[in-house]
């Protein structure tokens, strides 16, 4: 792979973040407990778990997000078939099973978000709980593909 595709590669990851980290910051200013918002009594029940469930998923997002920018150097650098590519794909499925865990556990504050203010959360977070699990097969596929790829390069390195 060139270095001008994994530069385009490295590109759409980190703008990827840009939007979510921005979702963040803007997100935080939501929360205000005098925000009117969450004038109603049945969504301010909502407005802490609600923001914690949000942070802790973006922990392990930006994790699979630097776990993506090294994986795209260790390509750079002709390494891709290598111990450190399998551990960036196996972190990187461990961060998808996470966020996974995180919107699992906030689906009943979604359902009562829904309920209080006809917002569309459940599909929300159905989505993002389907997209995650659709990276955490893909990550566990590739991490196989290339476990088995180093195994069968070792094999050959002792034949000859």
């Amino acid at each position: 792979m060139s270095r001008g595709s994994t530069l385009f590669l490295k590109t759409v990851i980190i703008l990827m973040g840009l939007p979510v980290l921005a979702g963040c910051i803007y997100g935080l200013s939501r929360f205000d407990p005098n925000s009117p918002y969450w004038a109603s009594p049945e969504l301010e029940k909502l407005q802490y778990p609600l923001l914690i469930g949000m942070y802790l998923a973006m922990i392990p997002f930006f994790v699979a997000l630097y776990q993506t920018l090294k994986l795209l150097s260790y390509i750079d650098r002709n390494e891709a078939f290598s111990k450190l590519s399998v551990k960036a794909l196996k972190t990187i499925k461990y961060c998808a099973v996470a966020i996974i865990i995180v919107f699992a556990l906030e689906m009943p504050f979604f359902y009562l978000l829904t309920k209080a203010d006809d917002a569309p959360g459940i599909l929300i977070g159905l989505v993002i709980i389907f997209a995650s699990l659709v990276i955490a097969v893909f990550a566990a596929v590739l991490q196989r593909l290339l476990q088995d790829a180093i195994d069968i390069k070792e094999e050959n390195d002792l034949i000859v």
